[in-house]
């Protein structure tokens, strides 16, 4: 089978098999995984999805780093192939999407059954495949964390990228007032047409003006929830919007700037700050976990939320994709597609 392997840590957007490349070279004879327990099932991948962390862990800056070789893994969806004898909920055929630390960036995949979760009857798999992680993250940390509640304002950052747009959903769903921030008109656009109330484009407008006269204009005091992917200047700026008792999600740090939240204003204020580390809930809280998902499945079928798949790639091309990751040219979720070449761009 194929599978993007990385033989040594270094920059993902370095073609596979090339000598700056951390990846070798894709072949097709990568051994098949073996079913490892009677409750063991293996998957033939469809689609996985490319997410920050995994471009992180190419280049050993992630929290957990895996011995090499590994081959990278994300949240993916496929058909089951083969099935232990321990299994009893699900058969060859069957649709189902998972998230793993490592080993979706291959062709097959094995899994215990308890990880695996059905797909809705008229699902497509990519986008059940970019499903897990990033609205599996805002789903957690908004519903379950901040409990965000009709009415209240959600302030989210790096709304454009994969878990900001799920944010933005997910914030609409509970129906909050949502303001997004994200850079360039394009992206705007799309922030507007999944419902965002305001947008605020932070290479060119000031976020605390901006979010001030809108706030003004709706008779609202100030922002009741702050989703957080960024860090940097645009955390601190966001803090002076926020409302005595607000929630603080610290989700990431793209901009590669870990903020300071000061405690003491945090005292004054009575603001509630979260860390979340969604992949950890697997083995800490593992049924709030499946609760989520369960529920997301549910609203993807029922049409509530809808997954974007922003820019499509083959397994040889992993490079291209981790470029495009980096470039912040995603309006949503960037896929790698088992047998497809098909890219596309917003």
């Amino acid at each position: 089978m194929e599978a993007l392997v990385v033989r040594r840590l270094g920059d993902p957007t370095a073609a596979p098999g090339g000598e700056a490349s951390p990846f070798a070279a894709v072949s097709g004879d990568h051994p098949l995984p073996e079913l490892s327990s009677p409750t063991a099932v293996r998957v033939r991948v469809a689609a996985t999805s490319l997410n920050f962390a995994t471009f992180l862990q190419v280049q050993g800056k992630y929290q957990e780093r895996p011995p090499l070789p590994f081959v990278p893994g994300s949240d993916y969806a496929g058909v089951v192939d083969a099935v232990g004898p321990g299994v009893r909920g699900l058969r060859p055929g069957d649709r189902v999407c998972s998230f793993a630390g490592l080993g979706s960036f291959a062709d097959f995949i094995v899994a215990e059954e308890k990880q695996l979760f059905l797909v809705p009857d008229g699902c497509d798999l990519v986008a059940a495949g970019a499903l897990p992680v990033a609205f599996g993250t805002s789903h957690l940390a908004l519903v379950h964390r901040a409990q965000l509640k009709a009415g209240q304002v959600l302030l989210v950052l790096g709304a454009a990228g994969g878990v900001g747009v799920s944010a933005v959903q997910i914030g609409k769903v509970c129906r909050a007032v949502v303001i997004a921030v994200a850079r360039g008109v394009e992206k705007l656009q799309y922030l507007k047409s999944i419902g965002a109330d305001h947008v605020i484009d932070s290479s060119k407008d000031s976020v605390i003006e901006s979010a001030k006269s809108f706030l003004k204009a709706r008779g609202l005091k100030g922002v009741d929830v702050l989703y957080d992917p960024v860090g940097g200047k645009l955390t601190q700026d966001s803090l002076k919007l926020l409302n005595w008792g607000a929630h603080v999600l610290v989700i990431g740090f793209a901009s590669g700037d870990v903020p300071v939240i000061r405690a003491n204003i945090a005292l004054v204020k009575n603001w509630t700050i979260h860390g979340l580390y969604w992949g950890s809930y697997s083995t800490h809280r593992p049924q709030v976990l499946i609760d989520s998902l369960n529920e997301l499945l549910s609203w993807l079928s029922k049409g509530l939320i809808t997954v974007q798949i922003s820019h499509r790639y083959r397994l040889a091309e992993a490079h291209l994709a981790f470029a495009a990751l980096r470039d912040r040219k995603a309006v949503g979720k960037v896929m790698i597609v088992m047998g497809s070449s098909a890219k596309s761009r917003l």
